[in-house]
Order: C-alpha cells, then sequence, then structure tokens
C-alpha cells in the first residue's frame, strides 16, 4: 500500500483544484482529474476521469491513484459515504476553501513520494463531491514556490508598477472610462495569464505594458487583502464616507453617530462590525486618494492601528 500524508490545502493551492491553463497545467504537472458523486443516498461513488497530460499517466501513477482513492473510501475515511465526507469537512473549518474560488467547498492536499492530488470536497446532495487534481508533486511545488514571489505589472520601460499574489485581480480601465476586471495568474517571471469569463490570454508583461499604454488603459490591482468596501472619516468636510475598492474618492454616508460619539469612532465601530482592520481601512483611504498601486494602498504597510510603517516592505513579496 502507498503511504500517503493529508492535510487541509492553504489558502494558496485551493486555485489548483480548478482547471488550468495548458501553460499551467504543462507547468505543474497537472495529468488530469477525477470527478464522483456519491449518489442520491450518499452511499454510491460514480467516477469520471478527464486528462491533461496523457504523457504523464503512466502505469505507476494509474496503481497508485487507485490506491489513494480506495483506502480512503475505506469505512470511516474522508470518501466512504456523504455522511463521512461532511463529517470530515464540518469538523475541519481550517479545510473550508477561499470563497473567491468556492463558496462551499472544502479542500485537502494528500501527498505521496511523487505525486500531490489536491481534493476538492462538497458535502452537499445534488453537487459532485469529489474533484480530484493529480500533479506530480515536485512540479507543482516548484510552480507555487516561484509563484509566491508574486504578479509584476510594469511599465514599458520595465520600471515596476506593483506587485500582487498569484490569483488576485485586476481591473483594465479604458480610455473612456469603461472597466472590466480580470483574474491574474503567475506564469512565470516575465509571464502573466489574465483571466475572464470567456478566455484566457498570456502576455509577456512587457508587452502587455505596451498594449495599455497604446490603448490608453490603466491596470490596477484588487488587492484580495482589502475588502470590498469600508468607511472613512473625511476630516476636511467632518463626515463618514463609505470607499469601495478600486474606486476613486469617497461616498457620503449621510448619517450622524448619536450621542457624543465622534464620527471617527464610529467610522472605526462600522469597520470592526464588518471585519475591516484598521490597516485595511487606512490603505482604503489612500488608495481612493492617491491610486490603487500606490504602496500606501496596501495593508501590509501599516501596523494594527493603522500607522504608516516607517519602512515599506521589501516589494519582493507579493502582498
Amino acid at each position: 500500500m502507498t503511504d500517503y500524508d493529508i492535510r487541509a490545502m492553504t489558502e494558496a493551492e485551493d486555485k489548483y483544484t480548478f482547471s488550468q491553463s495548458s501553460q499551467i497545467a504543462s507547468q505543474t504537472g497537472l495529468i488530469g482529474y477525477l470527478r464522483a458523486d456519491m449518489d442520491t443516498d450518499g452511499n454510491g461513488f460514480f467516477s469520471s476521469w478527464n486528462d491533461a497530460r496523457s504523457d504523464l499517466k503512466t502505469d505507476e501513477f494509474k496503481r497508485e491513484l487507485d490506491e489513494v482513492i480506495n483506502a480512503l473510501r475505506e469505512e470511516g475515511d474522508i470518501l466512504h459515504d456523504r455522511t463521512a465526507l461532511a463529517g470530515y469537512c464540518y469538523s475541519h473549518p481550517q479545510s473550508k476553501m477561499d470563497p473567491r474560488y468556492s463558496s462551499d467547498s472544502y479542500g485537502v492536499r494528500v501527498d505521496t513520494d511523487s505525486y500531490a492530488y489536491l481534493l476538492r470536497l462538497n458535502p452537499n446532495k445534488g453537487a459532485y463531491n469529489l474533484y480530484c487534481y493529480c500533479y506530480r508533486r515536485d512540479w507543482l511545488d516548484r510552480h507555487m514556490e516561484r509563484a509566491r514571489k508574486g504578479i509584476r505589472f510594469i511599465d514599458p520601460q520595465y520600471n515596476e508598477l506593483f506587485r500582487i499574489p498569484d490569483g488576485d485581480r485586476v481591473k483594465i480601465i479604458n480610455d473612456v472610462g469603461d472597466s472590466f476586471e480580470r483574474t491574474a495568474r503567475y506564469v512565470d517571471e516575465y509571464h502573466v495569464e489574465l483571466g475572464g469569463s470567456l478566455c484566457n490570454t498570456i502576455y509577456h508583461i512587457c508587452e502587455l505594458a505596451e498594449r495599455m499604454e497604446k490603448n490608453g488603459c490603466t491596470v490596477i490591482p484588487l488587492r484580495s487583502s482589502l475588502p470590498e468596501k469600508c468607511y472613512v472619516y473625511v476630516e476636511s468636510t467632518d463626515e463618514i464616507g463609505t470607499v469601495e475598492r478600486g474606486e476613486k474618492g469617497y461616498k457620503p454616508l449621510g448619517v450622524k453617530p448619536e450621542g457624543n460619539v465622534s464620527k471617527k469612532r464610529a467610522a472605526d465601530y462600522l469597520n470592526n462590525s464588518m471585519g475591516v482592520t484598521k490597516a485595511q481601512a487606512a490603505a482604503m483611504s489612500a488608495g481612493s486618494m492617491f491610486g490603487w498601486d500606490c504602496k500606501a494602498a496596501d495593508p501590509a504597510n501599516y501596523d494594527s492601528e493603522g500607522r504608516a510603517i516607517s519602512s515599506y516592505r521589501s516589494r519582493g513579496d507579493a502582498r
């Protein structure tokens, strides 16, 4: 029997439990994926396989995949039936996947010596209960290690404008003010994949910069470390406003706090009630005023009280 280690997936691994472009699939050693549901009564296991790299689907891999899945289907293990699957998911909240990718799924990684099996689990009746994406372990880990550097966005002179984590989104604003969002995926140090609802396109980062400049477009980061919106106290007008991620300026809230509560304290209270930290609020305020691609629009550059850190962290790490 093949020995394996099992653990909850990290947030960075969540995105690898979905279909990848051919370029990313090739670099990560994606062999294919197994999809299964447990029938209406929760006791079945109807599965199908989809190839990604048939040249990597060796006899050794096929034997090992069968052993791993069969072991996980034994009584008392994750895939025995839907009751066991649900029990595992709900008792391991740390495996809950990033809602950007799936709002009702849980992620588990199974490692052997040669392969990594990334399991996306859905305990709900009527859904596919399992997607198991199978990778060459060394290829996947190498790609993820490089991706941790983040994705660079530059101007045509190769000056770095900003850097975002793999899987974050950007907003592209054209010369007439229309905008659209794209998910950015790391390909390598010099290439980025921008994905939308219809297609994925890979660009050399300099080619992308030249295209944006030629067409009068602006690219701004929509950092996942920032909330969708927050409240701010605007000292110049003595009012509370709302700021939306990626948007310029603020919108007056139009209400006053009750009693003797100051407007600044009220804004802090409203943010805290939504789970918005002071660092995030400070970054949101800066982004709305000075542009979302500036360093001040990154919450990593503030302490827990929302005060700017005297020396910003190295841009070598994505934030």
